[in-house]
């Protein structure tokens, strides 16, 4: 647990406090008040508790969402303060393909801040090391003091976002040049469908959140700082909306890779379709050839063996080069753009 306090006029935060200083410090109405809990191990979760209950008097039912780790993004009213929970993303674990979150809760009052979360934020941390070298967040109040701790948290899903739309670029590269359908492909598709989602579900129930805190619903937030407010509101709009583009690409790119292994497939089948008609002929040449009647047309002949051979390979040729002139084989992407009335690709 670690405690902040500006007081009015101050030249700097002050810290170090014990739980059993925070009544004394909350009877001060002009001063600014953070209390951060650190929920990792199980004395602190008690601590935590203790202190939400005992000295802030928050409703139980709050305090026990704070200890739960799958609640989705909220802000719940209360006469004296208001109770919030908001998701943050873990740096070193999400990527596309694994979209994770940690939980943050919280409650605003008059002058101060609560936070409670069990896993560690580089948010919170970049912060208190704001407010120890300069005051002049706290100075605004408790309301702008928190707007700091929301814009740092929807700061750091920006790069995760520009992550996802790399590895869209990249999957698409990947479907059109893949010489064969794969289940590798196709699984690492479904994986960023699912991260895109889960973003999107946590930024829109997020964004509402936003929505509220940032149009004048709550009195802990003076007129002068909902604007600050909305301007986080409109960051987490625009992640919203990339989330949201995102998940038509990933639809999209679902339709090219069946497009891409209906295309590869096609072109099995007409390899496998030249080569049957090719050996139709041939068959019924040998097939005729093989028949066991005694008088048949250069059966006898000594150079019998010759001429069939030659005629099945004049038929061969014959047959590939009507297959060639038709387009359906031997057939580059360059001489496919040419006879569509496209320039082919510069490869210098």
């Amino acid at each position: 647990m670690e405690i902040f306090v500006y007081r009015h006029g101050a030249e700097k935060v002050e810290e170090g406090f014990s739980a059993s200083e925070l009544p004394a410090l909350l009877r001060e109405k002009d001063s600014v008040i953070w209390v951060d809990l650190l929920g990792e191990h199980p004395e602190q979760i008690e601590e935590a508790r203790r202190i939400m209950l005992e000295v802030f008097h928050f409703h139980p039912l709050t305090v026990e969402d704070c200890f739960e780790t799958r609640n989705q993004p909220k802000v719940e009213a209360f006469p004296n303060h208001f109770y919030f929970v908001v998701h943050g993303i873990k740096p070193g674990e999400t990527g596309p393909g694994n979209f994770v979150t940690k939980e943050l809760d919280g409650y605003l009052g008059d002058n101060y801040v609560v936070t409670y979360h069990d896993q560690r934020f580089r948010s919170i941390k970049a912060v208190k090391q704001q407010i120890r070298s300069s005051t002049f967040s706290c100075r605004r109040g408790a309301a702008y003091l928190l707007h700091q701790i929301l814009d740092n948290i929807v700061d750091l899903y920006m790069p995760i976002v520009d992550d996802f739309d790399k590895e869209i670029n990249r999957m698409e590269e990947r479907v059109f040049d893949m010489k064969r359908g794969t289940n590798a492909i196709l699984s690492e598709i479904m994986d960023l469908r699912r991260s895109v989602a889960r973003l999107k579900r946590i930024s829109s129930r997020q964004l509402e959140v936003l929505y509220r805190l940032s149009h004048g619903e709550f009195p802990q937030i003076p007129t002068n700082i909902l604007p600050f407010f909305r301007d986080v509101h409109d960051h987490l709009l625009r992640i919203s909306d990339l989330a949201e583009n995102y998940r038509d690409l990933i639809g999209g790119l679902f339709e090219i890779h069946l497009a891409v292994v209906g295309n590869k497939t096609n072109e099995v089948m007409k390899t496998l379709a030249v080569i049957s008609v090719i050996i139709l002929p041939l068959s019924l040449i040998a097939g005729i050839y093989g028949m066991n009647f005694e008088y048949m047309p250069e059966l006898h002949s000594p150079h019998g063996y010759w001429l069939t051979l030659t005629g099945m390979a004049v038929i061969t040729i014959l047959l590939l080069w009507y297959f060639w002139r038709q387009g359906w084989i031997f057939q580059k992407d360059d001489d496919m753009a040419i006879a569509a009335g496209e320039e082919p690709e510069d490869k210098g």
